[in-house]
């Protein structure tokens, strides 16, 4: 869900380095090679374009961002779960989309790069997506995700998925969607992440984020990667442009080791400079923009058993509780519930079920994807 994030964040547009390096639309034109353009017939005419369903012309030239694009993110648009599944259907939930973008949220086009319909139809998003999908190089700075406009493609499906699961032609579509941009950008099934893994949101909904798991097997198997080639953890990359639940795990973690940070979800000026304090001690190279990286979040997050206290697990409990595990309550204790929610989601994601908080469990647990939960039984 996209509806209260803000049109091209003036923190992306700096990191992107945009300006000379940036490529406008500017009404209907993207202006790249002729060869990276939509043609019919062609292996993406599966997707609706914006001149296909009716778009209006972008209010504002758009832009591409410069640097490259390391994600996806996974969304849910909070509209009702209809039982309409035509494409007749898919497209008035474009228009729609794109109107309360532009005339709602004031910004210049619809702000994901892609719709996925309940009935399984796929839409161009942000005018201009389709054809950097073809290019496979640079992608629409969008509106989707404040921090990650530049560097992930949004995708929005229809529906509200806290308490319901998407129906499969949803499902199947966003399999292909996601397997054609991994296949497109040089991604990797655990590069798909949902918006609550860099946004303060119940988007894409819990329910909905209980299939990411089967979601990120189904696009392994297609792209035909080895299982060697997967790392042991992606971790979110969150970084000081982003805020959230993700972040505030973060918090806890750093005040467990001293640092003086408020536990707040805001990735603020004493959160970075823990951050860099942590990278620095630790040997760890220290990124400008205070990103938590594998190795900074490895040396970070302790390992918990049932006999731990404190700040790590009231951020476990934190955690669970905002990604679906309502009966979690941050005590601070290691109690049965949260031993079995964590249980839940070990199995949830291939890893052995014996309730204690591994470094691989963190990963699932913060957003990440770890190597079993691609593993075949």
């Amino acid at each position: 869900m996209i509806f209260d994030n803000p049109e091209l964040d003036r923190r992306t547009l700096l990191r992107a380095g945009l300006g000379a390096a940036a490529v406008a639309v500017v009404g209907s034109e993207l202006a790249l090679p002729s060869a990276a353009r939509a043609e019919p017939g062609d292996d993406l005419d599966w997707i609706l374009g914006c001149d296909e369903w009716g778009a209006r012309p972008p209010r504002d030239p758009l832009a591409v961002s410069a640097i490259p694009t390391n994600k996806i993110i996974v969304h849910h648009m909070a509209f009702p779960n209809t039982t309409d599944y035509s494409q007749e259907q898919a497209i008035r939930l474009a228009k729609r989309c794109q109107d309360l973008h532009m005339d709602g949220n004031g910004w210049s086009d619809t702000g994901q790069h892609f719709t996925v319909s309940r009935g399984g139809y796929v839409l161009e998003g942000r005018r201009g997506s389709l054809d950097t999908l073809r290019a496979g190089e640079r992608q629409m700075i969008s509106a989707h995700c404040p921090g990650e406009n530049g560097r992930s493609i949004g995708i929005e499906n229809e529906g509200t998925y806290v308490t319901e699961t998407p129906p499969q032609a949803l499902l199947d579509s966003l399999v292909k969607l996601c397997t054609t941009i991994c296949q497109r950008y040089g991604l990797h099934a655990h590069d798909i992440f949902g918006h609550w893994d860099f946004r303060a949101t119940l988007c894409p909904g819990a329910m909905f984020y209980r299939e990411f798991p089967t979601l990120r097997r189904r696009v392994f198997a297609a792209l035909g990667t080895d299982l060697a080639d997967v790392p042991a953890r992606r971790w979110p990359d969150i970084w000081r442009f982003v805020g959230g639940p993700v972040v505030r795990v973060a918090q806890y973690l750093l005040a467990f080791r001293g640092y003086p940070v408020g536990v707040s979800g805001a990735f603020d000026a004493a959160t970075v400079a823990a951050v860099q304090d942590w990278q620095a001690r630790n040997g760890i190279p220290v990124d400008v923009d205070a990103t938590l990286t594998g190795p900074t979040w490895e040396t970070l997050a302790p390992e918990l058993d049932r006999d731990a206290t404190g700040m790590p697990i009231s951020a476990v409990q934190y955690i669970l509780n905002v990604k679906g595990y309502a009966d979690v309550t941050i005590t601070g204790e290691y109690d049965w519930v949260t031993k079995q929610a964590l249980q839940d989601l070990q199995r949830l994601h291939g890893l052995p079920d014996h309730g204690k908080v591994d470094t691989s469990t963190w990963c699932a647990v913060v957003g990440g994807v770890v190597r079993q939960s691609f593993r075949q039984d």
